[in-house]
């Protein structure tokens, strides 16, 4: 069984936190795979659809052109997105506010895809905070993002960073099922590892830069899942499947309203 560069499809979401997914899923073709993202941030956002591809494929994932996608919140706005290319449809009006539920809809090839999401309060993203640790003679470095969860519980979060400029993406989600309502304790480990071409090791004078989501509990369940089949998380190495997206109809994909704030450090 070949391997496949996430979820057989075009994903920008290409790196867990410590290496590259790739997961052995069942040899199935021609699925709407369905990206998409509303943030707190001045739009316009972008709406992601694709097809799988079989393993004996190229990895070229056939744009869907036709579609007709929709945004709506639970205030009464609403849109049809505008096809721009490659497979991406582009708001042009609604914006993302914390604590509104958006509903995308996506009709493509007879069918209808439907996925919720309610983006999160902001919580501050204050800082990060640099520390490395020698394993067999290596270092390696982390950083830890300073920010404070509210005392509610339930709050998810999802990290994502790159490397100077190198476009591979890494990721790592946190929920506040330990320390709720507490100064965040749990750093960012960041790669260590050049053993193959393509492949970072961090060393000082690198440039990290982060993203901190707020997000809801089904993006949570994506991306916690998304790990597990990697192998990078607890529960690694369980039957390789596709991990359980909130787009209906059996789509693949995600659909995640979250708020977002982006910090920079540089490697001392």
């Amino acid at each position: 069984m070949k391997k496949i560069f996430l979820i057989i499809a075009a994903l920008t979401i290409t790196v867990s936190c410590e290496k590259e997914i790739d997961l052995e899923l069942e040899n199935e073709s021609g699925k709407i795979v369905i990206e998409g993202n509303i943030t707190d941030k001045a739009g316009p956002y972008i709406v992601k659809i694709t097809k799988s591809v079989s393993f004996t494929s190229d990895n070229e994932y056939p744009a869907v052109e036709d579609a007709q996608v929709t945004l709506s919140d639970n205030a009464g706005h609403s849109e049809v997105l505008q096809y721009i290319g490659g497979g991406n449809y582009k708001t042009s009006t609604i914006t993302g506010e914390p604590g509104r539920t958006y509903t995308l809809t996506v009709k493509a090839e007879g069918n209808e895809y439907v996925a919720q999401s309610t983006m999160p309060q902001p919580v501050a993203f204050e800082g990060l905070l640099q520390d490395s640790f020698v394993a067999a003679g290596e270092t390696s470095y982390t950083l830890l993002p300073v920010f404070t969860d509210p005392p509610a519980l339930g709050n998810r979060y999802l990290f994502s960073f790159t490397v100077n400029n190198n476009p591979k993406k890494f990721f790592s989600e946190f929920s506040d099922n330990v320390n709720n309502g507490m100064l965040n304790q749990r750093p960012l480990l960041l790669p260590n590892d050049d053993s193959d071409p393509g492949d970072i090791k961090v060393v000082p004078g690198d440039s990290i830069y982060v993203e901190m989501q707020c997000i809801d509990n089904q993006v949570y369940t994506f991306y916690s899942a998304l790990l597990q089949l990697s192998g990078s998380g607890p529960g690694g190495g369980i039957t390789p499947a596709n991990p359980p997206s909130n787009i209906s109809n059996g789509a693949l994909g995600y659909f995640s309203a979250h708020t977002s704030e982006k910090l920079s450090a540089v490697i001392q």
